[in-house]
């Protein structure tokens, strides 16, 4: 009986390492580094009209990476990106806008971005922005 929960404790502690792993390094699943996952654009007027913001990434993987799709957490904020794959080595680029009219106060905003590699390994990343958002 005590080997069964000795092994069962080390799977579990081996599943530990490996997910902490992963959520220590996003997009090493896929093969891509993004230069930041999040961007403070501080304090910006409410008539500002809108913040943009690149967030970039390099493919650091051996086979060509894809942005499937990109998703805002609302409809105030608009990603955009290439369909065109990023061979290894390469940049991409993620330009995510938000529109600060309507908006008021202490604002985080994210876009949800699939990613798939010519292997077939994809992963979701998760991008960020946050500010304040003043009358």
């Amino acid at each position: 009986m005590k080997r069964i929960v000795n092994i069962l404790l080390i799977i579990v502690l081996a599943a530990f390492a490996a997910f902490d792993a992963q959520a220590a390094d996003p997009g090493a699943k896929a093969g891509v580094k993004f230069d930041t996952l999040s961007f403070d654009f501080g304090n910006v007027k409410e008539d500002a009209g809108k913040v943009v913001h690149v967030f970039e990434f390099t493919n650091t993987g051996t086979s060509a990476v894809s942005v499937l799709r990109a998703k805002a957490s609302c409809g105030c904020t608009v990603p955009k990106f290439s369909r065109k794959p990023v061979e290894p080595g390469q940049k991409g680029r993620v330009t995510v806008t938000f529109r600060t009219k309507g908006q008021r106060g202490e604002q985080n905003k994210s876009v949800r971005v699939r990613l798939k590699n010519a292997d077939g390994k994809s992963e979701d990343i998760s991008l960020l922005m946050t500010g304040v958002v003043v009358p």
